[in-house]
């Protein structure tokens, strides 16, 4: 995410953001991901290149989330007059199980000045994405496969959250339990949508739900995002190993949160409410177990 500054002193030649970078990793971002799409969907794009095509309903679902993520925070930290970058992708490896991108940021480059003004910013990038992974996944759920769970052994599964397991049930409906669903491309990417909707609603640091617990407990954030880093590691011993990874992570970027300029503005119903429906979405997109072996 990005920066914070006053409308006094504004200089439209220094606040405009750079263009090219962001620009040319997006269309990196672009081709990687179709690749991965394609190698999901089993093209042999060597020997067919007209195969890549298989993979661009996967990359244009997954960039449409991460993009309206990232444009989310864009456009809150602007109406309140916060410099940021513009989003930027990030390409990744695009063979399998890696998907083709580490995901999108934006840096934010001015304080941030009132609590209201960290709620909005915070919280506008996971509702806004939240809101099309839910088109998405319901969009690509209607289109996957119900098939045996004996020719789905040995492979690798995805967990469920709340919202996911909701959308399922809505579209599908109950599944026996000898049966699982084999998701469409579409499908998978909205799965993708909201495990990194739920990764940066984590309450810990300067992560977008560190944001929001710190614009409702002030100074009693850092002892908060301790508390969650040592969830982290119970949940890496019973659960899944890779919170031991994150928690790692998280530790070295750092739990301190700077603090706002003017602490003592109270923030108003809405923000209150819109810091709560963060917290709600993080409830219904996590995932003690995102992955097991089937």
């Amino acid at each position: 995410m990005g920066d914070n500054g006053n409308f006094s002193g504004y200089h439209p030649q220094a606040q405009r953001p750079k263009v090219l970078l962001p620009a040319t990793l997006f269309i990196a971002t672009v081709i990687t991901t179709v690749i991965s799409g394609a190698l999901y969907q089993g093209a042999d794009i060597l020997a067919d290149p007209w195969s890549l095509l298989k993979g661009v309903p996967f990359s244009l679902s997954l960039l449409l989330i991460l993009g309206t993520h990232e444009l989310g925070h864009f456009i809150a930290s602007r109406r309140h007059g916060v410099t940021t970058t513009l989003p930027t992708f990030i390409p990744g490896p695009p063979f399998p199980p890696m998907i083709g991108t580490f995901g999108a940021v934006i840096r934010i480059k001015s304080p941030i000045t009132t609590k209201s003004a960290l709620v909005d910013i915070g919280a506008a990038g996971p509702l806004a994405g939240f809101v099309v992974a839910i088109f998405v996944t319901w969009w690509g759920l209607g289109h996957s496969a119900i098939i045996p769970k004996s020719m789905a052994s040995g492979s690798l599964g995805l967990g469920s959250s709340l919202i996911f397991h909701a959308l399922s049930y809505i579209t599908i409906g109950p599944l026996p339990a000898t049966h699982d669903v084999l998701l469409h491309p579409v499908a998978f990417a909205g799965w993708i949508g909201f495990f990194v909707t739920a990764m940066n609603l984590l309450p810990i640091g300067q992560l977008d739900g560190g944001h929001i617990i710190y614009s409702l407990l002030g100074a009693r954030h850092r002892l908060f995002s301790m508390l969650m880093i040592g969830a982290l590691a119970v949940l890496g011993a019973f659960t899944w190993p890779g919170w031991f990874v994150w928690a790692a992570l998280i530790m070295i970027i750092g739990i301190w949160h700077p603090p706002v300029e003017d602490q003592n503005e109270p923030m108003d119903p809405k923000r209150r409410l819109i810091a709560l429906s963060a917290l709600a979405v993080f409830v219904l997109t996590f995932m003690p177990t995102p992955f097991y072996i089937v």
